[in-house]
Protein backbone atom coordinates (compact mmCIF):
# COMPACT_ATOMS: atom_id res chain seq x y z
CA UNK A 1 0.00 0.00 0.00
CA UNK A 2 1.67 3.48 -0.97
CA UNK A 3 0.77 6.44 0.68
CA UNK A 4 0.97 9.66 -1.71
CA UNK A 5 0.31 13.43 -1.46
CA UNK A 6 0.42 14.62 -4.92
CA UNK A 7 -2.78 13.93 -7.13
CA UNK A 8 -2.98 11.17 -9.95
CA UNK A 9 -5.05 11.26 -12.86
CA UNK A 10 -8.12 9.19 -12.99
CA UNK A 11 -10.24 8.36 -15.51
CA UNK A 12 -13.18 9.95 -16.57
CA UNK A 13 -16.35 10.10 -14.90
CA UNK A 14 -18.63 7.08 -15.88
CA UNK A 15 -21.69 7.72 -17.87
CA UNK A 16 -23.80 6.33 -15.56
CA UNK A 17 -22.77 9.10 -13.21
CA UNK A 18 -22.70 11.88 -15.76
CA UNK A 19 -26.48 11.75 -16.18
CA UNK A 20 -28.71 14.08 -14.17
CA UNK A 21 -31.57 13.54 -11.84
CA UNK A 22 -35.14 13.58 -12.67
CA UNK A 23 -36.53 16.60 -11.67
CA UNK A 24 -39.25 14.48 -9.92
CA UNK A 25 -39.36 11.35 -8.48
CA UNK A 26 -41.04 9.32 -5.93
CA UNK A 27 -44.23 6.43 -6.00
CA UNK A 28 -46.61 5.23 -4.62
CA UNK A 29 -46.27 2.59 -1.85
CA UNK A 30 -45.35 -0.74 -3.46
CA UNK A 31 -45.34 -3.33 -1.52
CA UNK A 32 -48.05 -4.46 1.65
CA UNK A 33 -46.53 -2.84 4.68
CA UNK A 34 -45.44 -4.79 7.74
CA UNK A 35 -47.34 -4.79 10.70
CA UNK A 36 -45.26 -5.45 13.45
CA UNK A 37 -41.47 -5.56 14.70
CA UNK A 38 -39.99 -8.47 14.12
CA UNK A 39 -39.48 -10.73 17.16
CA UNK A 40 -35.45 -11.65 17.89
CA UNK A 41 -34.19 -14.97 16.98
CA UNK A 42 -31.70 -16.87 18.97
CA UNK A 43 -28.19 -16.14 17.68
CA UNK A 44 -26.91 -18.71 14.68
CA UNK A 45 -30.41 -19.89 14.26
CA UNK A 46 -31.81 -20.51 11.13
CA UNK A 47 -33.32 -17.19 10.33
CA UNK A 48 -30.17 -15.92 10.49
CA UNK A 49 -28.39 -18.18 8.83
CA UNK A 50 -30.71 -18.22 6.26
CA UNK A 51 -33.14 -14.86 6.09
CA UNK A 52 -32.65 -12.04 8.83
CA UNK A 53 -35.06 -9.63 7.26
CA UNK A 54 -38.74 -9.70 7.80
CA UNK A 55 -39.58 -8.75 4.48
CA UNK A 56 -43.14 -7.91 2.19
CA UNK A 57 -43.87 -10.84 -0.41
CA UNK A 58 -41.66 -11.32 -3.07
CA UNK A 59 -38.22 -9.67 -1.90
CA UNK A 60 -35.69 -12.28 -2.46
CA UNK A 61 -32.34 -12.24 0.38
CA UNK A 62 -29.20 -14.06 -0.43
CA UNK A 63 -26.20 -13.96 1.61
CA UNK A 64 -23.03 -12.48 -0.17
CA UNK A 65 -20.63 -12.46 2.37
CA UNK A 66 -19.91 -13.20 6.19
CA UNK A 67 -16.79 -13.24 8.62
CA UNK A 68 -17.56 -17.07 8.63
CA UNK A 69 -17.26 -17.69 5.24
CA UNK A 70 -14.27 -15.71 4.60
CA UNK A 71 -12.50 -17.08 8.04
CA UNK A 72 -13.78 -21.33 6.93
CA UNK A 73 -12.43 -20.79 3.71
CA UNK A 74 -15.28 -20.87 2.20
CA UNK A 75 -13.70 -18.19 -0.38
CA UNK A 76 -11.04 -18.39 -2.29
CA UNK A 77 -8.17 -18.90 -0.01
CA UNK A 78 -5.33 -16.24 0.83
CA UNK A 79 -8.42 -13.71 2.06
CA UNK A 80 -8.10 -11.46 5.11
CA UNK A 81 -10.31 -10.22 7.89
CA UNK A 82 -11.21 -9.90 11.65
CA UNK A 83 -13.28 -10.05 13.86
CA UNK A 84 -12.90 -9.12 17.57
CA UNK A 85 -12.60 -12.99 19.00
CA UNK A 86 -9.79 -13.78 16.48
CA UNK A 87 -7.54 -11.06 18.26
CA UNK A 88 -6.29 -11.23 21.75
CA UNK A 89 -5.97 -8.65 25.12
CA UNK A 90 -5.86 -4.60 23.63
CA UNK A 91 -6.14 -5.96 19.91
CA UNK A 92 -9.39 -7.54 20.36
CA UNK A 93 -11.25 -4.49 20.57
CA UNK A 94 -10.08 -4.24 16.63
CA UNK A 95 -13.38 -6.27 15.32
CA UNK A 96 -13.60 -5.43 11.34
CA UNK A 97 -17.52 -4.48 11.84
CA UNK A 98 -19.49 -4.17 8.38
CA UNK A 99 -21.19 -0.52 8.15
CA UNK A 100 -21.28 1.89 5.37
CA UNK A 101 -21.48 0.15 2.11
CA UNK A 102 -20.04 1.81 -1.62
CA UNK A 103 -20.20 -0.08 -4.67
CA UNK A 104 -18.72 0.68 -7.75
CA UNK A 105 -20.54 1.77 -11.20
CA UNK A 106 -20.54 -1.44 -12.38
CA UNK A 107 -22.51 -2.90 -9.79
CA UNK A 108 -19.41 -5.71 -9.79
CA UNK A 109 -17.65 -4.84 -6.41
CA UNK A 110 -19.10 -3.60 -2.99
CA UNK A 111 -16.58 -2.28 -0.45
CA UNK A 112 -16.87 -2.59 3.23
CA UNK A 113 -15.53 -0.29 5.87
CA UNK A 114 -14.32 -1.31 9.25
CA UNK A 115 -15.28 0.65 11.86
CA UNK A 116 -13.14 -0.24 14.86
CA UNK A 117 -11.63 2.09 17.36
CA UNK A 118 -8.27 1.15 15.98
CA UNK A 119 -6.32 -0.68 12.32
CA UNK A 120 -9.84 0.30 10.25
CA UNK A 121 -9.24 -0.38 6.59
CA UNK A 122 -11.50 -1.41 3.97
CA UNK A 123 -12.35 -5.02 2.42
CA UNK A 124 -13.44 -5.04 -0.99
CA UNK A 125 -15.68 -7.77 -2.01
CA UNK A 126 -15.66 -9.36 -6.11
CA UNK A 127 -19.67 -10.53 -6.07
CA UNK A 128 -18.93 -12.60 -9.08
CA UNK A 129 -15.44 -13.93 -7.89
CA UNK A 130 -17.11 -14.99 -4.39
CA UNK A 131 -13.76 -12.72 -2.99
CA UNK A 132 -13.14 -10.81 -0.23
CA UNK A 133 -9.50 -8.70 -0.16
CA UNK A 134 -8.62 -6.13 2.64
CA UNK A 135 -7.22 -3.08 0.42
CA UNK A 136 -5.25 -1.35 3.71
CA UNK A 137 -5.76 -1.28 7.18
CA UNK A 138 -3.62 0.73 10.12
CA UNK A 139 -1.07 -0.61 11.98
CA UNK A 140 -2.95 -0.18 15.33
CA UNK A 141 -0.55 2.60 16.93
CA UNK A 142 -3.81 4.04 17.89
CA UNK A 143 -3.10 1.93 20.89
CA UNK A 144 -0.74 4.02 22.24
CA UNK A 145 -1.99 7.72 20.45
CA UNK A 146 0.16 7.52 17.62
CA UNK A 147 -2.41 7.90 14.46
CA UNK A 148 0.58 8.35 11.99
CA UNK A 149 -0.44 5.28 9.91
CA UNK A 150 -3.50 4.18 12.07
CA UNK A 151 -7.03 5.20 11.43
CA UNK A 152 -10.00 4.49 13.04
CA UNK A 153 -13.59 3.77 13.25
CA UNK A 154 -14.23 3.97 9.17
CA UNK A 155 -18.10 4.73 8.68
CA UNK A 156 -18.75 6.50 5.56
CA UNK A 157 -17.55 4.55 2.48
CA UNK A 158 -18.11 6.97 -0.82
CA UNK A 159 -17.59 5.78 -4.09
CA UNK A 160 -16.70 9.77 -5.77
CA UNK A 161 -17.16 11.10 -9.29
CA UNK A 162 -13.46 10.64 -9.77
CA UNK A 163 -13.47 6.70 -9.24
CA UNK A 164 -11.70 7.10 -6.12
CA UNK A 165 -13.26 6.18 -2.62
CA UNK A 166 -13.87 8.14 0.49
CA UNK A 167 -13.47 6.55 3.73
CA UNK A 168 -13.89 8.75 7.06
CA UNK A 169 -13.38 8.66 10.50
CA UNK A 170 -16.19 8.42 13.31
CA UNK A 171 -15.87 8.21 16.75
CA UNK A 172 -12.06 6.99 17.01
CA UNK A 173 -9.46 8.59 15.10
CA UNK A 174 -9.02 12.25 14.60
CA UNK A 175 -11.81 12.99 12.05
CA UNK A 176 -10.16 12.48 9.63
CA UNK A 177 -11.02 11.68 5.76
CA UNK A 178 -9.38 9.19 3.35
CA UNK A 179 -8.85 8.64 -0.24
CA UNK A 180 -8.37 5.69 -1.70
CA UNK A 181 -7.32 6.76 -5.23
CA UNK A 182 -7.10 3.39 -7.17
CA UNK A 183 -10.00 1.08 -5.16
CA UNK A 184 -9.95 -1.34 -8.18
CA UNK A 185 -5.77 -2.21 -8.08
CA UNK A 186 -4.08 -5.16 -6.46
CA UNK A 187 -3.87 -4.73 -2.72
CA UNK A 188 0.01 -4.10 -2.82
CA UNK A 189 -0.37 -1.22 -5.47
CA UNK A 190 -3.32 0.73 -3.16
CA UNK A 191 -2.61 4.44 -3.45
CA UNK A 192 -4.52 6.61 -0.03
CA UNK A 193 -4.12 9.83 0.89
CA UNK A 194 -5.38 12.38 3.59
CA UNK A 195 -7.42 15.07 2.38
CA UNK A 196 -6.78 17.82 4.14
CA UNK A 197 -9.51 20.60 2.45
CA UNK A 198 -12.40 18.76 4.59
CA UNK A 199 -12.39 19.56 8.00
CA UNK A 200 -12.13 17.43 10.70
CA UNK A 201 -15.33 16.03 12.41
CA UNK A 202 -16.96 13.05 13.34
CA UNK A 203 -18.13 11.67 9.70
CA UNK A 204 -20.91 9.65 8.54
CA UNK A 205 -23.01 11.49 6.37
CA UNK A 206 -20.49 12.67 3.19
CA UNK A 207 -21.51 13.25 -0.09
CA UNK A 208 -21.71 14.69 -3.20
CA UNK A 209 -23.98 17.50 -5.26
CA UNK A 210 -25.80 16.80 -8.42
CA UNK A 211 -26.34 20.24 -9.11
CA UNK A 212 -22.72 21.91 -8.24
CA UNK A 213 -20.31 19.80 -9.09
CA UNK A 214 -17.95 21.65 -7.07
CA UNK A 215 -19.87 21.08 -3.61
CA UNK A 216 -19.30 17.95 -1.12
CA UNK A 217 -21.78 18.10 1.63
CA UNK A 218 -20.77 16.74 5.36
CA UNK A 219 -22.60 16.32 8.41
CA UNK A 220 -20.50 16.04 12.43
CA UNK A 221 -21.66 13.45 14.28
CA UNK A 222 -22.84 14.67 17.93
CA UNK A 223 -25.13 15.95 19.70
CA UNK A 224 -24.15 19.36 18.83
CA UNK A 225 -23.81 18.40 15.45
CA UNK A 226 -23.60 20.60 12.39
CA UNK A 227 -24.01 20.58 8.71
CA UNK A 228 -21.48 21.47 6.23
CA UNK A 229 -20.11 21.99 2.53
CA UNK A 230 -17.15 22.43 0.57
CA UNK A 231 -16.99 24.26 -1.99
CA UNK A 232 -14.16 23.24 -4.39
CA UNK A 233 -12.09 25.58 -6.67
CA UNK A 234 -11.49 22.50 -8.63
CA UNK A 235 -13.93 19.85 -8.98
CA UNK A 236 -11.99 17.33 -10.03
CA UNK A 237 -8.74 17.64 -7.21
CA UNK A 238 -9.99 16.94 -3.87
CA UNK A 239 -6.56 19.03 -2.67
CA UNK A 240 -7.29 22.08 -4.43
CA UNK A 241 -8.39 24.65 -2.06
CA UNK A 242 -12.34 25.13 -1.38
CA UNK A 243 -14.45 27.33 0.97
CA UNK A 244 -16.05 25.81 3.61
CA UNK A 245 -19.58 26.64 5.09
CA UNK A 246 -21.77 25.37 8.14
CA UNK A 247 -25.65 26.02 7.95
CA UNK A 248 -27.40 27.78 10.77
CA UNK A 249 -31.11 28.39 10.79
CA UNK A 250 -31.56 32.30 10.83
CA UNK A 251 -33.79 32.61 13.46
CA UNK A 252 -32.37 30.18 16.06
CA UNK A 253 -29.79 32.72 17.77
CA UNK A 254 -32.52 35.53 18.09
CA UNK A 255 -35.02 32.72 19.48
CA UNK A 256 -32.03 31.82 22.39
CA UNK A 257 -30.12 28.94 20.66
CA UNK A 258 -26.57 28.18 21.75
CA UNK A 259 -24.63 26.99 19.04
CA UNK A 260 -22.49 24.82 21.35
CA UNK A 261 -24.77 23.66 23.61
CA UNK A 262 -26.34 20.72 22.62
CA UNK A 263 -29.97 20.60 20.44
CA UNK A 264 -31.89 19.18 23.59
CA UNK A 265 -30.36 21.28 26.14
CA UNK A 266 -30.57 24.50 27.93
CA UNK A 267 -32.50 27.55 25.62
CA UNK A 268 -31.89 25.06 22.75
CA UNK A 269 -35.23 22.88 23.44
CA UNK A 270 -37.51 26.16 22.50
CA UNK A 271 -34.89 27.42 20.21
CA UNK A 272 -36.13 27.46 15.99
CA UNK A 273 -33.52 25.00 14.36
CA UNK A 274 -35.95 24.59 11.41
CA UNK A 275 -36.47 27.17 8.64
CA UNK A 276 -34.68 29.38 6.22
CA UNK A 277 -31.31 28.76 6.57
CA UNK A 278 -28.23 30.30 5.50
CA UNK A 279 -24.62 28.98 4.85
CA UNK A 280 -22.20 30.62 7.09
CA UNK A 281 -18.52 30.73 5.44
CA UNK A 282 -15.89 29.28 7.89
CA UNK A 283 -13.07 29.83 5.61
CA UNK A 284 -11.76 32.27 2.75
CA UNK A 285 -12.39 30.90 -0.66
CA UNK A 286 -8.97 29.95 -0.58
CA UNK A 287 -9.25 27.86 2.61
CA UNK A 288 -7.54 30.23 5.51
CA UNK A 289 -9.88 30.26 8.30
CA UNK A 290 -11.30 33.51 8.81
CA UNK A 291 -10.80 35.91 12.02
CA UNK A 292 -12.46 34.11 15.03
CA UNK A 293 -12.56 30.80 13.44
CA UNK A 294 -10.81 27.84 15.10
CA UNK A 295 -8.67 25.95 12.10
CA UNK A 296 -11.54 23.30 10.98
CA UNK A 297 -8.58 20.99 9.80
CA UNK A 298 -6.99 20.45 13.22
CA UNK A 299 -6.77 16.72 13.77
CA UNK A 300 -8.08 15.54 17.41
CA UNK A 301 -10.60 13.16 19.07
CA UNK A 302 -14.13 13.60 19.41
CA UNK A 303 -14.63 14.97 22.52
CA UNK A 304 -16.42 18.07 23.83
CA UNK A 305 -14.90 21.41 22.36
CA UNK A 306 -16.70 23.12 25.69
CA UNK A 307 -14.48 21.43 28.26
CA UNK A 308 -11.42 20.14 25.86
CA UNK A 309 -8.99 22.27 23.89
CA UNK A 310 -7.81 19.67 21.79
CA UNK A 311 -10.86 18.11 19.89
CA UNK A 312 -11.58 17.93 16.27
CA UNK A 313 -11.28 21.47 14.82
CA UNK A 314 -14.48 21.32 12.25
CA UNK A 315 -16.65 20.96 15.74
CA UNK A 316 -15.36 24.36 17.72
CA UNK A 317 -15.26 25.77 14.21
CA UNK A 318 -19.16 25.94 13.89
CA UNK A 319 -19.38 26.85 17.06
CA UNK A 320 -17.44 29.82 16.35
CA UNK A 321 -19.37 31.12 13.04
CA UNK A 322 -22.76 30.44 15.00
CA UNK A 323 -23.66 27.12 13.44
CA UNK A 324 -27.18 25.37 14.57
CA UNK A 325 -26.78 22.13 16.32
CA UNK A 326 -28.79 19.48 14.98
CA UNK A 327 -29.24 15.51 17.89
CA UNK A 328 -26.67 13.24 16.43
CA UNK A 329 -26.99 14.07 12.21
CA UNK A 330 -25.70 10.73 10.91
CA UNK A 331 -26.20 9.66 7.14
CA UNK A 332 -26.99 11.87 4.02
CA UNK A 333 -28.22 11.24 0.97
CA UNK A 334 -28.41 14.24 -1.74
CA UNK A 335 -31.75 13.84 -3.95
CA UNK A 336 -34.05 16.62 -5.93
CA UNK A 337 -37.39 17.99 -4.75
CA UNK A 338 -40.43 18.53 -7.46
CA UNK A 339 -39.25 22.26 -8.01
CA UNK A 340 -36.02 21.35 -9.46
CA UNK A 341 -34.36 22.14 -6.02
CA UNK A 342 -31.62 20.01 -4.59
CA UNK A 343 -32.50 19.00 -1.28
CA UNK A 344 -30.42 16.91 1.65
CA UNK A 345 -31.83 14.00 3.31
CA UNK A 346 -30.35 13.73 7.11
CA UNK A 347 -31.05 11.37 9.83
CA UNK A 348 -30.90 12.93 13.25
CA UNK A 349 -30.73 9.95 15.47
CA UNK A 350 -31.11 11.45 18.63
CA UNK A 351 -34.06 14.06 17.49
CA UNK A 352 -35.79 10.52 16.25
CA UNK A 353 -36.28 12.28 12.84
CA UNK A 354 -35.26 12.44 8.95
CA UNK A 355 -34.65 16.34 7.83
CA UNK A 356 -34.65 17.57 4.57
CA UNK A 357 -32.74 20.74 3.58
CA UNK A 358 -34.01 22.06 0.51
CA UNK A 359 -31.26 24.02 -1.10
CA UNK A 360 -32.57 27.41 -2.81
CA UNK A 361 -29.34 28.96 -4.39
CA UNK A 362 -25.50 29.64 -4.20
CA UNK A 363 -23.20 32.63 -4.28
CA UNK A 364 -25.76 34.90 -2.24
CA UNK A 365 -26.65 35.87 1.00
CA UNK A 366 -24.59 36.33 4.16
CA UNK A 367 -21.17 34.98 3.02
CA UNK A 368 -22.67 34.71 -0.44
CA UNK A 369 -22.98 30.49 0.65
CA UNK A 370 -26.57 30.49 -0.49
CA UNK A 371 -29.87 29.91 1.88
CA UNK A 372 -31.92 26.61 2.84
CA UNK A 373 -35.38 25.36 4.15
CA UNK A 374 -34.94 22.98 6.77
CA UNK A 375 -37.81 20.94 6.99
CA UNK A 376 -38.97 17.52 9.09
CA UNK A 377 -39.15 14.77 6.16
CA UNK A 378 -40.38 12.39 8.66
CA UNK A 379 -40.78 11.80 12.17
CA UNK A 380 -42.52 9.55 14.87
CA UNK A 381 -45.63 11.78 14.29
CA UNK A 382 -46.03 10.81 10.58
CA UNK A 383 -48.67 8.68 9.50
CA UNK A 384 -47.39 5.12 9.43
CA UNK A 385 -49.08 2.50 6.52
CA UNK A 386 -51.54 4.96 5.16
CA UNK A 387 -54.42 3.03 3.41
CA UNK A 388 -52.84 -0.02 4.67
CA UNK A 389 -53.56 -1.84 7.98
CA UNK A 390 -51.66 -0.28 10.93
CA UNK A 391 -48.38 -0.93 12.39
CA UNK A 392 -46.95 -1.57 16.27
CA UNK A 393 -43.45 -0.66 15.40
CA UNK A 394 -42.85 2.72 15.53
CA UNK A 395 -39.51 4.70 14.76
CA UNK A 396 -36.55 4.58 16.72
CA UNK A 397 -32.81 6.15 16.41
CA UNK A 398 -33.17 6.45 12.10
CA UNK A 399 -29.43 6.00 11.12
CA UNK A 400 -28.79 5.11 7.87
CA UNK A 401 -30.54 6.20 4.41
CA UNK A 402 -31.03 4.71 1.39
CA UNK A 403 -32.57 6.27 -2.62
CA UNK A 404 -33.88 3.85 -5.09
CA UNK A 405 -33.91 4.74 -8.96
CA UNK A 406 -37.18 5.90 -9.03
CA UNK A 407 -36.18 8.41 -5.99
CA UNK A 408 -37.45 6.95 -2.96
CA UNK A 409 -36.15 7.36 0.20
CA UNK A 410 -35.60 4.36 2.92
CA UNK A 411 -34.87 4.97 6.36
CA UNK A 412 -33.02 2.13 8.54
CA UNK A 413 -32.51 2.45 12.26
CA UNK A 414 -29.36 2.43 14.60
CA UNK A 415 -31.57 0.11 17.21
CA UNK A 416 -29.32 -2.78 18.27
CA UNK A 417 -32.00 -5.36 19.18
CA UNK A 418 -30.39 -7.08 22.16
CA UNK A 419 -34.16 -7.29 23.80
CA UNK A 420 -37.39 -8.84 21.94
CA UNK A 421 -37.89 -6.44 18.98
CA UNK A 422 -36.12 -6.08 15.78
CA UNK A 423 -34.48 -2.65 14.33
CA UNK A 424 -36.80 -1.86 11.59
CA UNK A 425 -36.28 -0.08 7.61
CA UNK A 426 -38.85 2.53 6.52
CA UNK A 427 -40.44 3.22 3.47
CA UNK A 428 -40.64 6.92 3.07
CA UNK A 429 -43.64 7.87 0.92
CA UNK A 430 -43.55 11.78 -0.18
CA UNK A 431 -45.39 10.87 -3.81
CA UNK A 432 -45.47 14.68 -4.38
CA UNK A 433 -41.92 15.00 -3.71
CA UNK A 434 -41.99 18.25 -1.41
CA UNK A 435 -39.68 17.00 1.15
CA UNK A 436 -42.04 16.05 4.08
CA UNK A 437 -44.04 12.21 3.52
CA UNK A 438 -47.18 11.87 3.64
CA UNK A 439 -46.77 8.44 5.07
CA UNK A 440 -43.55 6.14 6.90
CA UNK A 441 -44.40 2.54 5.65
CA UNK A 442 -42.90 -0.03 7.62
CA UNK A 443 -40.78 -2.37 4.94
CA UNK A 444 -38.03 -4.58 6.87
CA UNK A 445 -37.52 -5.57 10.02
CA UNK A 446 -34.19 -7.35 11.06
CA UNK A 447 -34.46 -10.19 14.11
CA UNK A 448 -30.71 -10.98 14.31
CA UNK A 449 -30.01 -10.62 18.10
CA UNK A 450 -27.63 -8.02 19.10
CA UNK A 451 -27.41 -6.18 15.88
CA UNK A 452 -28.59 -3.89 13.54
CA UNK A 453 -28.91 -3.11 9.97
CA UNK A 454 -26.83 -0.53 8.06
CA UNK A 455 -25.19 0.15 4.60
CA UNK A 456 -28.36 -0.26 2.53
CA UNK A 457 -27.68 0.78 -0.68
CA UNK A 458 -29.33 -0.37 -4.23
CA UNK A 459 -27.04 -1.68 -7.12
CA UNK A 460 -26.06 1.21 -9.36
CA UNK A 461 -26.33 -1.26 -11.89
CA UNK A 462 -29.38 -3.22 -11.35
CA UNK A 463 -31.53 -1.39 -9.98
CA UNK A 464 -34.21 -4.27 -8.66
CA UNK A 465 -31.31 -4.73 -6.08
CA UNK A 466 -29.71 -3.68 -3.04
CA UNK A 467 -27.47 -4.44 -0.20
CA UNK A 468 -27.90 -4.44 3.68
CA UNK A 469 -25.68 -5.20 5.91
CA UNK A 470 -26.03 -7.31 9.61
CA UNK A 471 -23.58 -5.46 11.72
CA UNK A 472 -21.81 -6.30 15.29
CA UNK A 473 -25.01 -9.31 15.77
CA UNK A 474 -24.10 -11.91 19.03
CA UNK A 475 -22.81 -14.05 16.75
CA UNK A 476 -19.52 -12.17 16.11
CA UNK A 477 -18.46 -13.19 19.41
CA UNK A 478 -16.69 -16.66 18.52
CA UNK A 479 -16.17 -17.34 22.27
CA UNK A 480 -20.11 -16.73 23.62
CA UNK A 481 -21.50 -18.24 20.04
CA UNK A 482 -19.27 -20.90 18.36
CA UNK A 483 -18.97 -20.66 14.52
CA UNK A 484 -21.02 -17.47 14.89
CA UNK A 485 -21.52 -16.32 11.08
CA UNK A 486 -20.59 -12.60 12.41
CA UNK A 487 -21.42 -9.46 10.52
CA UNK A 488 -22.70 -10.29 6.98
CA UNK A 489 -23.45 -8.58 3.75
CA UNK A 490 -27.37 -9.46 2.80
CA UNK A 491 -28.78 -8.73 -0.97
CA UNK A 492 -32.34 -8.28 -1.77
CA UNK A 493 -33.79 -9.02 -5.36
CA UNK A 494 -36.72 -7.36 -6.17
CA UNK A 495 -37.71 -8.43 -9.92
CA UNK A 496 -40.24 -11.19 -8.89
CA UNK A 497 -42.12 -8.22 -6.49
CA UNK A 498 -46.47 -8.11 -7.12
CA UNK A 499 -46.10 -4.74 -8.37
CA UNK A 500 -44.74 -4.99 -11.48
CA UNK A 501 -44.85 -1.33 -12.17
CA UNK A 502 -42.77 -0.30 -9.55
CA UNK A 503 -40.22 -2.78 -11.25
CA UNK A 504 -41.22 -0.27 -14.61
CA UNK A 505 -40.02 2.72 -12.81
CA UNK A 506 -37.08 1.74 -11.49
CA UNK A 507 -35.80 0.53 -14.59
CA UNK A 508 -36.75 3.56 -16.33
CA UNK A 509 -35.72 6.00 -13.13
CA UNK A 510 -33.32 8.66 -14.21
CA UNK A 511 -32.31 8.41 -10.33
CA UNK A 512 -30.61 5.36 -11.02
CA UNK A 513 -27.31 7.74 -11.46
CA UNK A 514 -27.60 8.72 -8.07
CA UNK A 515 -28.23 5.00 -6.00
CA UNK A 516 -24.81 4.43 -5.17
CA UNK A 517 -25.22 6.56 -1.59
Amino acid sequence: MKRISHWKNHAAMSASLLAAPALHAGTNLWFTPLTESAPVVAPNALEELSAPFVAPEGLLQINWVSLAEVENAVLSPGQSIVRASALTGNNATSASMFDMLAANPAGTHLFIPHESPVGAGVTRYSIYENKAEVLFAGDQGGLTGNWTNDWGAFDPCRWTPQNTLFLAEEWAGEGRVIEVLNPMADPQDIQIRELNRIPNVSHEGINFSYQYKNTIYFIDEWNSGSIYKLVLSDHQDFTKPGQVFVLSVDNFISTGGVPAANWNEGANVTATREGAATWVPLTDKLGVPLPGITDPFRNGPTNDPRTNSNTMGGRPAADDAKATPFGRPEDMVVSRLANGNEVLYITATSENKVLSIEILNTNKGAGKGGQAIVRTLVSNLTPKNVGHPATTGSLGSPDNLAIDAAGNIYVIEDNPNGGSAGGDTWFVRDVDNNGVAESLDHFLSLRVSGSEATGMIFNPADPTEFHICVQHPSSTNLSAVPNGMGDAVWTFNLANIPNQDFIKSLKRGRFRTITNQ
